[in-house]
């Protein structure tokens, strides 16, 4: 019979699956782990009792680890008119708790996401970090602190001569970074800027996380050219930009573009072989004559060769410590590159056809990739504010450069410390450049801005509404300057909510016999049919981005997700012409209320309809 969805998250979900791929019996049906079956199945590799071992630890992380694990009941609900072109566009704006954001994109954007950048607070023990302490009610914690704002919001200023001080940011960012490695694909890779503060407790979570052996760098971002000249010990000039791989790959990361030139074919630390070079693709800019096998510097001539016009007569063989092996180097003269030998120590180079891509180094800085600085950052922003609205933001020059190091294309670009969205600028600004399709997701937390700020006294009463209206501003800007009007330079916005379902739905046995007839429905008073959709394709895990269509027939309304990877009604009463006509356009999942069906018999029909049209009714879900 129909299933009844859980509209629950579970971020264990993919660990499980995981284990099940591997190792299917040691999952039992009910989606337990079977641990005597899996160890068994381990049973070379477990480690029985305690074993002394290398780790970092702290006050709070068995708690910040089972905050990962920890199951929500919450939902995304569409906030449409706070968005921008949301029939079209492909990008997504969370506002929210991005602990909780993470965990409501899990089923959708599990291994889909390439690149994640985020600038987490610095705990420099004047910012907020998130509140995620649930020894204790999370209210109580906070209002004992003193420091719960009006909204409830879950933060608190982590104050230095806070006893848990690197404890609390530490158990903040466990499990957010834990279910953001996740999201990424095997391919992907993630930026974290940060400052001396924690730095060495960020390189340690990642390392435990991500895997000491996916480290890719520690880039070090020269953030201003004018550093403070009152400082007392050091004028700190740089900060850091992390990067870690989710998976180790040889694809390599692209620092730009080099026009013209030659590079090295010799490295002194790879292996020793031997190389034949075709007599036409070496370039000689040595004099013409003969010249005998031998050791010349670095590079060994096996064979003698005669020169002419700047080309040997014959083939090249060389033996030195190469970069590539025969194969590679087939497939390289091929595809036209041409080798080059400019003195008699034959230090062969080789520069292909077109532009080449130069590997980053670990400085970033205008001089070496023309990346600015904070007081680029606050142009940025002024010039589209005509004011300051932010401190300390990131300039767009250095998200454009790292977001270009990996992506392309239309991959997905993640930033849950979304802040005044610079990210987003970036993407904006990197697809009008290079004709790219890259959709972003922005996660941020609606912090109320200071009364005394420039942002507050501009009208902006948090974060969020600062991030939302750079992307409209600065996608209007982008679009008048480069007349691309084909640019995706909308959002969607979503809003972190409680579950759509009431109570009842999850604890069906607590209801009182009293209470029933108060049970006219189980969903929550004031939520619309675009909040049930979104809940629900939060639950089956379909993006969010999806085209959604609206149609009516029987007098009755229902949603289209993507052609039908999703048919959503939430009507009462429906007729059984209605679910035929659903049925016939056999979509992957069909969705119903509870409360759509006056009796067990017509839930029956419906199953019978869709085994009709469809083979089976596995599609077919109840809300």
């Amino acid at each position: 019979m129909t299933e009844k969805l859980k509209m629950e998250q579970n971020p264990m979900s993919p660990v499980l699956e995981a284990i099940k791929q591997v190792c299917p019996g040691a999952v039992n049906d009910n989606g337990t782990i079977d641990f005597d079956v899996l160890k068994s199945e381990l049973s070379d590799s477990v480690v029985e009792g305690q074993r002394e071992r290398y780790e970092f630890d702290w006050v709070g992380k068995e708690n910040a680890i089972r905050e990962y694990k920890r199951k929500i009941r919450k939902t995304l609900r569409p906030v449409v008119e706070d968005s921008k072109n949301w029939e079209t566009t492909q990008n997504l704006y969370i506002e929210g708790d991005n602990l909780d954001a993470l965990k409501l994109l899990q089923k959708s954007y599990l291994h889909k996401v390439k690149m994640i950048y985020i600038d987490p607070p610095y705990n420099t023990g004047n910012d907020f970090v998130y509140c995620d302490d649930f020894a204790e009610d999370c209210k109580q914690y906070l209002d004992k602190k003193e420091v719960c704002d009006a909204d409830g919001n879950r933060l608190f200023v982590n104050k230095r001569d806070n006893g848990q001080y690197h404890s609390n940011w530490c158990s903040m960012m466990y499990p957010r970074l834990k279910l953001a490695r996740d999201l990424l694909s095997d391919d992907g890779l993630i930026f974290i800027s940060i400052d001396d503060h924690e730095q060495a407790n960020l390189k340690k979570i990642c390392d435990e996380i991500f895997g000491e052996g996916n480290f890719i760098a520690q880039f070090n971002w020269m953030k201003t050219s004018t550093p403070p000249s009152l400082s007392k010990n050091v004028r700190k000039k740089f900060e850091y930009v992390l990067c870690y791989a989710k998976k180790q790959n040889d694809t390599g990361l692209n620092g730009g573009i080099v026009e013209g030139g030659d590079m090295p074919l010799l490295n002194d630390g790879n292996s020793f072989g031997t190389l034949v070079f075709p007599k036409d693709s070496v370039v000689f800019k040595i004099p013409d004559g003969k010249y005998k096998a031998g050791q010349y510097d670095r590079v060994s001539l096996e064979k003698d060769i005669i020169v002419e016009n700047g080309k040997s007569i014959t083939d090249v063989e060389l033996s030195g410590n190469f970069k590539w092996q025969q194969s590679t180097l087939n497939e390289e003269v091929k595809a036209g590159t041409v080798f080059r030998i400019k003195t008699e120590r034959f230090a062969i180079r080789y520069e292909r056809s077109g532009e080449r891509i130069k590997v980053p180094s670990n400085v970033i800085s205008k001089e070496e990739c023309n990346v600015g600085t904070n007081e680029d950052a606050q142009k940025d922003i002024i010039s589209l504010f005509n004011q300051k609205i932010m401190d300390y933001p990131k300039p767009v020059s250095l998200l454009k450069y790292v977001i270009n190091m990996k992506t392309s294309e239309d991959d997905i670009v993640l930033d849950f410390f979304s802040g005044s969205a610079t990210t987003a600028h970036a993407i904006m600004r990197l697809n009008a450049e290079d004709g790219g399709c890259r959709k972003f997701i922005m996660v941020q937390l609606p912090e109320p801005t200071a009364e005394d700020s420039e942002a507050f006294k501009a009208g902006y009463k948090n974060i969020c509404e600062i991030g939302k209206e750079r992307i409209r501003r600065a996608g209007d800007k982008i679009v008048a300057e480069t007349g691309r009007t084909d640019l995706d330079i909308g959002f969607r916005v979503l809003r972190i909510d409680s579950s759509n379902m009431k109570e009842v739905y999850y604890k069906p046995s607590d209801t009182k016999q009293s209470g029933l007839l108060d049970l006219v429905d189980n969903i929550e008073d004031g939520r619309t049919d675009m909040d049930l959709l979104f809940g629900v394709m939060v639950d089956c895990g379909l993006p969010l981005n999806m085209p959604i269509e609206t149609k009516t027939s029987h007098g009755k309304t229902y949603y289209v997700v993507n052609n039908a990877d999703l048919i959503a009604c939430f009507e009462d009463s429906i007729s059984e012409d209605l679910i035929r006509e659903i049925a016939k356009q056999k979509p992957i999942c069909a969705v119903f209320k509870d409360f759509s069906f006056a009796e067990a018999k017509d839930k029956v029909n419906v199953s019978e309809i869709f085994k009709n049209f469809c083979g089976d009714d596995k599609c077919l879900k109840i809300l």
